[in-house]
């Protein structure tokens, strides 16, 4: 009989599984810019989503119908993802920091002055103002399903999600579309370079925020939380506010100031 309140987990394949697939997509990118091929990027990926799939489905059946996320369980889970945003934080401080070294004092490689000679920025007033306010808007409406979680109001957490998701989903459209239109590549020196790893890197984790909120959906939908017992939802809608956060910086930063 278990008389403590930890979860102690069970012995479980998917660490390794996804560690390989994280190898698979790594050599796999390498294979596939060199011109050899997508299978190996393609088992990677796929392995990757398996990954997600069947771990989450463990993690769902142990905090919903095994019991197993006490409130002392569920309060070293915050602290995980306090210190995991806190990670992400700092990830995010290294490209400011690359960004800020070569624009606040260009070398005479790059003409001694910022945006480089011969980069034409992106408009700050054009669509990454419009992706700002997608993103805020989004901020807005995953704050109202938090507010709805607790107190129980199902309906207005369903709703505010699907709101949340589907502009997500926009600011990765418009962001996709920016890249393609955009006057300059990654290969254009130093400016190319911060722009696109900073703003690129930052897209990556609205896709993974977005895939975030679209399981929380899913949960809402079949009853997995209560007012009492969401975390799950919680630690979504902390990434999605870090994320807001680190794109208005982005916007003040890189596009307004950088150009």
């Amino acid at each position: 009989m278990i008389t403590q309140p930890f979860h102690l987990v069970d012995q479980s394949p998917w660490p390794l599984m996804g560690a390989t697939g994280a190898l698979g997509l790594t050599v796999g990118l390498v294979s596939w810019f060199h011109g050899h091929g997508m299978t190996c990027l393609f088992f990677g990926v796929t392995f990757i989503i398996l990954t997600m799939v069947f771990w989450w489905r463990d993690v769902i059946r142990e905090g919903t119908y095994l019991g197993c996320h006490t409130s002392v369980v569920c309060r070293g889970l915050r602290y995980g993802m306090l210190l995991f945003i806190l990670f992400e934080v700092m990830f995010f401080f290294g490209f400011f920091w690359a960004f800020f070294h070569s624009s606040l004092a260009p070398t005479p490689e790059l003409g001694c002055v910022w945006p480089p000679i011969g980069i034409f920025p992106l408009n700050a007033f054009a669509v990454p103002l419009l992706n700002t306010a997608v993103l805020l808007a989004s901020g807005v409406t995953v704050t109202w399903a938090h507010h709805a979680m607790m107190e129980g109001l199902r309906e207005d957490v369903i709703r505010g999600l699907i709101y949340t998701v589907i502009l997500g989903v926009y600011f990765t459209y418009l962001q996709a579309n920016e890249y393609y239109e955009a006057p300059f590549s990654i290969s254009d020196g130093v400016y190319g370079t911060t722009f696109f790893v900073s703003t690129g890197f930052h897209g990556a984790h609205v896709i993974i925020g977005t895939t975030f909120l679209t399981v929380c959906l899913f949960r809402a939908y079949h009853y997995h939380f209560s007012s009492t017992h969401h975390f799950g939802f919680e630690a979504a809608a902390w990434y999605w506010h870090f994320v807001d956060v680190v794109w208005i910086f982005l916007y003040l930063c890189i596009y307004w100031w950088g150009s």
